[in-house]
């Protein structure tokens, strides 16, 4: 803790912070010294201990860096897909061009003078309140769609090493507005620690799509905590593809606060080698009328290892809640681990909820029937594995976006003829 202490200071010191600023930093900062990486003792972390991963894979963890930034290679940019950009480069944001967009419309705020304490203790939100170096804010206006996606770039370059780096993104949605959004992780850099925070406040009427990519394979350790907020008659639509780090733990926690708001979140994780990733959801209903859906798949081979944790809370408030929760494990290795831990938590009688949690082998009989009809062995289970797949990817709602990411996937459009 050591190194972390003297990088605190840097970072205090480096910013223009106004002392109220400053004091919450050191309270936030306490609280992550008091609490620490977490470990399997804590329950929400049984399955995944940050602590012992992140010492085993990164050696001398600091937690600042002096890096100048780079010129961005644009060749990374999302092409024949016009969007807006936010760009962070090593933690610090490069670049923000909102230019499909009427700036009256859309307000972007940098402040870095927030007073933000943890209301929970969750250590690696406050790490991020504490170290954070850089931060954006987007409010889109009352009755206002984006004209065109935004995409926030989450870049590090080969220069970046044994660092943790924390990034937050604040975004608001006033009445009756929409945005799509898409986080992408683009990781040159190996064994980092990367910390992303994410909050939405979701107004009456309006919708958020989020859809967040981490797809390139990389040795990064990745924490990311969504906090989402829905008022009356909001929607949130999340879908996450869990593919490319070392290790990630996704976690979203979802209030679902006035009637008639609807929560979706869908996803894939999908592993070889020793990777461990991990996809954390609470979805809160506390109001009547509140409805939400839940679908994981994860496709697991040689000593892989996936973690679903869903839990459904119902307030004794939240009468005609309507909330379904599925995960489904495909296992290709006799050494891959996946664990399961569906919660439902209900204090209302007038619900409709469900929950479950499956994982198995592909079917060899489905295998021999595709092979019979003259695939081959790898083409059957190759077109198994993308059906399983295609199940989550298609309850993504924005067609364009949900090309762009079967083609991420690599999932196939297979023609058979007899």
């Amino acid at each position: 803790m050591e190194q972390l202490k003297v990088d605190f200071d840097k970072v205090i010191e480096n910013l223009k912070l106004s002392e109220e600023s400053i004091n919450s930093r050191k309270k936030n900062f306490n609280q992550f010294v008091e609490n620490g990486f977490p470990n399997k003792r804590v329950e929400d972390w049984k399955f995944s201990d940050l602590n012992q991963i992140i010492s085993s894979n990164i050696e001398n963890l600091r937690f600042h860096t002096d890096l100048e930034l780079d010129e961005i290679d644009e060749t990374i940019f999302i092409d024949k897909f016009a969007h807006n950009k936010i760009i962070f480069l090593n933690g610090v944001i490069s670049k923000v061009d909102f230019s499909f967009e009427d700036d009256t419309k859309v307000l972007i705020t940098r402040d870095l003078n927030q007073n933000e304490n943890s209301k929970e203790v969750n250590p690696l939100v406050s790490l991020n309140n504490a170290l954070i170096a850089s931060y954006i804010r987007v409010t889109v206006k009352e009755n206002h769609s984006l004209n065109k996606p935004l995409i926030i770039y989450n870049i590090t370059t080969k220069e970046l090493k044994s660092t943790a780096i924390n990034l937050k993104t604040d975004i608001v949605l006033e009445k009756n507005s929409s945005l799509k959004l898409i986080n992408l992780f683009d990781d040159v850099s190996e064994n980092n620690f990367i910390n992303t925070v994410q909050n939405f406040d979701i107004a009456q009427d309006a919708i958020l799509k989020n859809y967040k990519i981490d797809h390139k394979k990389n040795s990064n350790i990745k924490y990311s905590y969504n906090n989402i907020n829905l008022e009356k008659n909001s929607i949130s639509e999340n879908f996450i593809l869990s593919t490319g780090s070392k290790f990630i733990k996704n976690e979203i926690n979802c209030n679902l606060n006035d009637e008639y708001s609807s929560a979706f979140i869908n996803g894939i994780i999908n592993l070889t080698n020793s990777q461990h990733h991990e996809i954390k959801t609470n979805i809160n209903h506390l109001a009547e009328n509140t409805k939400s859906y839940q679908l994981i798949k994860s496709v697991l081979n040689d000593n892989a290892k996936g973690i679903y944790q869903g839990k459904i809370y119902v307030d004794s408030k939240a009468q005609k809640t309507n909330g379904y929760q599925l995960s489904k494990a495909l296992l290709l290795s006799g050494n891959t681990e996946f664990d399961g831990k569906p919660e439902l938590e209900i204090y209302a009688d007038d619900v409709k909820c469900s929950h479950g949690a499956t994982s198995g082998n592909l079917d060899e009989g489905a295998i021999f029937y595709l092979m019979s009809r003259g695939l081959s062995n790898q083409q059957s289970k190759e077109l198994l594995i993308n059906g399983f797949l295609l199940d989550a990817v298609e309850k993504i709602t924005d067609i364009e976006i949900k090309d762009l990411i079967k083609n991420m996937i690599g999932i196939k459009e297979w023609v058979y003829r007899t």
